[in-house]
């Protein structure tokens, strides 16, 4: 396996690397995330606020807010070693899409 110009924080092994890839991937493609993302873009080319430093921040309400990049991907302070997934209890609400799927469904692994 080659190594990657991004330098991850864990050591993992080319095994592990490849398992946590497929995972990764398996995650950004599910319908929820893909909506998510579709969201994101439509509203950022909305506003024109395409590359201003900040992210959209879905709530478990289904709103969208903007937050900064720091906050959301750091959890708002809390880091995100210790989150659990929030999503397996209940599923994701879409504020607006026509998707009726749950996004557990998704996640499932046969």
């Amino acid at each position: 396996m080659k190594s990657s110009p991004i330098k991850l924080k864990q050591n993992l092994s080319p095994y592990a690397a490849k398992k946590k890839a497929a995972r990764d991937l398996a995650f950004a493609k599910s319908p929820a995330r893909q909506y998510k993302k579709a969201q994101n873009q439509r509203l950022d080319r909305a506003e024109g606020t395409v590359g201003d430093g900040m992210d959209r921040h879905h709530t478990e309400s289904g709103d969208v807010r903007k937050v900064s990049i720091k906050d959301n991907r750091g959890n708002f302070g809390n880091g995100t070693k210790n989150e659990k997934t929030k999503n397996t209890s209940k599923p994701f609400k879409m504020k607006g899409s026509p998707m009726k799927r749950n996004f557990n469904d998704s996640m499932r692994v046969n």
